[in-house]
Parts: C-alpha cells; structure tokens; sequence
C-alpha cells in the first residue's frame, strides 16, 4: 500500500506540476458526531474539523457541514478550492458502493437510499467514494493499523451498534446487495430470535452494542432497587468489573461470551486467522481479553487472533482518507476513468 501511495504522490506531481499540491478528505459521518480530516497526496493528515449531527437529520444539512469543513480546512492550510482532489465518506449503514446510495441506516434517521455520492459530488466538484464506516476501519487498519498488509482479517466495530469490516484475498467482501458484515443483526443464544428489519438495531447488537450493554445495566439496578448508578456508559461498566464490581463482572462475562461465540461462528465461514476490535467498546482490554480466553477454550488448535485496534476511533478517518487517495488516483493518471476501487 505504501507503494501505491507513492505512485499517486508520484503521479500527482507531474500532473498538478501548475497547480500546486493536491490534497483529499476523509469524512466519518457519524448518527451523533461528524469527523473530517484533510491530507496531502502522502496520506499525511494536515488538517482537522469536526461538528455535532445530533440535531441534524437531513442529507441536505449534513453536506453543507461537509462543504463547511472542507473550505475550513483548506483555509487553515492555505490551499484553494481547486487543490482538493477526492474525498471518502464512511457511513453507519448498507451502502451501494458503485453509485454511491445509502440504501439504509439505523444511525442517520430517515435515511433512505440517499445518492450521496452525487450530491456532495455536486456541492464540492470532485470525485467522491462512499462505503459502510466499518469497511472504510478495515481499510485503515489494513493500511496502517493492526492488521496492517494483512490478506484476511475481520475488523469488528463495537460502539452503540456493532458492525464487521470483510477482508479476503486483500480486497474488501461486501456481498451481493452490500450487507455483507451487518453482524449486529446475527442471531445468537440469549438474544431475541426474531430477526430486526435492516434498518433497525440487531439482535446481537442490542446485547453487547454500547447501548445494549447500558440497558441491561439499568435493568439490573432496578433490580437490585436502584443501588447501582445508571449514568455508566459500557466502557464505565467494564472499568467497574475490572475494580471487581460483581454486577459488572457479570455483564463483562456475558459480553465477552456472545462476542466470542460471534467470531467463532464467523471463523468456521471464512476462515480467518485475525480479528481486529475497534470502537469505543470494542477497544476496552477487558472484553478482548475474555473473549480470547474463551476462543481459546472452544478452539483447540488454530484460534484466530483477536487484537485491538491501533488507529482507535480514527480507523474510519483514515480508511476513508486511502479510499480517497485511490480513487484521485484513478482520476489523474492520464485516460484513466474515474472510479471507484477497493
């Protein structure tokens, strides 16, 4: 990859020689926070911008913040409209690669197939990729994070939801109608046995999703008649199993037990020998280290390694900031179509 990189780079110079530096955006679009970073054609990250969503529900709204982040970071590095060359924007839910479309989402409310890609195509005038956030962690992650030049890994994102980034052969799975990866909707023992629509939070993420695990939280306080605070988030739960907290201790336990039994039903399909964790929840040392512990138990011989992530919550940011730099690629080397890659 670091090879690629520096063909664009190469690439970018003689073709840009009169116009200075290109740069390209990566954009984490999030159902609470919106996260843009600005890098050169090396991938370097110059520039940041941020803003909250939580009031914001519409596509239209939310490409002006885009728009808005991108002047603002051009600016802060002194660069015109015109040195932006691509940008990635990585999406909480079932996105249509090849055009561009948020088909559906739990996290963006009211979002249906919503042509993205055109849209913020039109607002900023250069070429655009969208995919699922969770793929756009994997790609970061295969580029420079935990499972960096890896040919088969699965990155699993735990936060409010949970989701899977699909790596096999070096090139990202995404499946037939894009939904490969929708783990959060799998069924497993002591979750809810219906299956949820797509656009709603799954079975196995209404268990050990960051809002899941708050819930049943809450749950046993009212049990024990209010005794335990109800303000713990997830990753506050954990912390208080690792202080020796028996309530806590116990939801850690039957957190780390659905995941592990998630991954070791994943395993069997695709055989992979590295799962990367990421997400608020997912990064906590004490759900990965009991879910190891089991894996180890049920598998004999051969477990996948199951490691945190190393780029944290800017996995997506840089996941998307590579499928920009991939996709400027395409876009200036002479006679070349401009089109998305994997």
């Amino acid at each position: 990859m670091r090879q690629e990189i520096e063909k664009i780079a190469a690439v970018e110079q003689n073709s840009h020689a009169t116009t200075g530096p290109g740069y390209v955006v990566g954009v984490d679009l999030g159902g609470t926070n919106l996260r843009l970073a600005l890098a050169d054609i090396s991938g370097t990250i110059l520039a940041r911008w941020s803003s909250s969503t939580a009031a914001i529900r519409g596509p239209e709204a939310v490409i002006q913040l885009v728009s808005r982040g991108v002047k603002s970071m051009l600016h802060e590095v002194a660069a015109p409209p015109e040195a932006l060359r691509s940008v990635g924007i990585g999406v909480p839910g079932v996105t249509d690669v090849d055009n561009g479309i948020v088909i559906a989402t739990s996290y963006l409310m009211g979002w249906r197939d919503v042509p993205l890609r055109a849209l913020v195509e039109k607002e900023l005038n250069v070429p655009v990729i969208v995919d699922n956030d969770v793929n756009m962690a994997a790609r970061g992650e295969q580029w420079s994070g935990s499972a960096k030049d890896a040919r088969d890994f699965v990155f699993l994102a735990i936060g409010t939801g949970i989701g899977a980034g699909i790596v096999l052969n070096g090139k990202l799975h995404r499946g037939s109608s894009w939904a490969a990866g929708e783990i959060g909707c799998m069924l497993v023992p002591g979750a809810a046995e219906i299956p949820a629509n797509i656009d709603e939070p799954g079975a196995l993420e209404s268990m050990i999703g960051g809002e899941g695990i708050k819930n049943q939280w809450q749950k046993l306080g009212s049990v024990e008649g209010s005794a335990l605070p109800s303000e713990f988030n997830a990753t506050e739960i954990f912390d208080r199993a690792v202080d020796g907290n028996p309530h806590a201790q116990t939801l850690l336990r039957k957190s780390a037990t659905m995941l592990a039994q998630a991954i070791y039903n994943i395993s069997l399909v695709l055989n992979c020998p590295l799962f990367v964790l990421g997400g608020t929840v997912g990064l906590h040392s004490a759900l990965c280290d009991a879910a190891q512990k089991m894996l180890d138990q049920w598998i004999v011989s051969g477990s996948p390694r199951l490691v945190r992530s190393m780029l944290g919550t800017d996995a997506q940011l840089l996941g998307s900031i590579r499928a920009a730099l991939e996709t400027a690629q395409a876009c200036i080397i002479p006679s070349a179509v401009c089109a998305n890659s994997d």
